[in-house]
C-alpha cells in the first residue's frame, strides 16, 4: 500500500507540473520591453490632430502597435505616409532591439472629429496597445501647431 500511495503521489505532482508548465504563455523574459519617448501633438487648427512619438524595444522579441485610443477623440487610427500619400494602416512593427518612430510627414497617430481642441500647454491622454505587451498610457504634451522636434 505505501509503495502504491507514493507511485500515485509522483504521478499527481508530475501532472501538475506538466499542467502548470503547459499552461504559462510567455514568461515575461519573453514580453517584449517597450519604452515610449519624444511624445508630442501639434496645437489642432482644426477638427482633427496628429500624435508624434517613439517607442523603443530593449527586447529580443518584436512587437506591433495595434491601436490607440483616447477619450479626445473616438475616431483614433494609425497611418503610414508613402509616397506623400496617408493611409490606415492595422498595424507597425516594432523590431527586436530597435524602435519605432512616429514623425512628421511619416508614420503618425491620427485623431479624427476632435471632442475638444486642446491648446498649447495641456496634455492629451492616450493608450497604445499592442500585439504582446500590455497597453502603455502616454500623456502627450501640446505643442505649438509649427512644432518639430530634431
Amino acid at each position: 500500500m505505501n509503495r502504491r500511495t507514493t507511485a500515485l503521489s509522483a504521478s499527481v505532482a508530475l501532472a501538475a507540473a506538466l499542467a502548470i508548465s503547459g499552461c504559462s504563455s510567455s514568461s515575461d523574459g519573453d514580453k517584449p520591453q517597450l519604452k515610449v519617448s519624444g511624445a508630442f501633438m501639434p496645437q489642432p487648427v482644426m477638427d482633427m490632430a496628429g500624435g508624434f512619438l517613439t517607442i523603443t524595444n530593449d527586447s529580443a522579441t518584436a512587437d506591433k502597435l495595434t491601436s490607440v485610443t483616447s477619450t479626445l477623440s473616438d475616431d483614433v487610427t494609425i497611418h503610414e505616409t508613402k509616397n506623400q500619400k496617408m493611409q490606415e494602416v492595422k498595424s507597425f512593427d516594432i523590431p527586436a532591439n530597435g524602435e519605432l518612430k512616429l514623425a512628421r510627414g511619416g508614420n503618425h497617430i491620427m485623431f479624427m472629429e476632435l471632442k475638444q481642441k486642446p491648446k498649447q500647454g495641456e496634455k492629451v491622454s492616450i493608450e497604445l496597445h499592442f500585439e504582446k505587451s500590455d497597453p502603455i498610457k502616454v500623456e502627450l504634451p501640446v505643442e505649438a501647431a509649427n512644432h518639430n522636434p530634431q
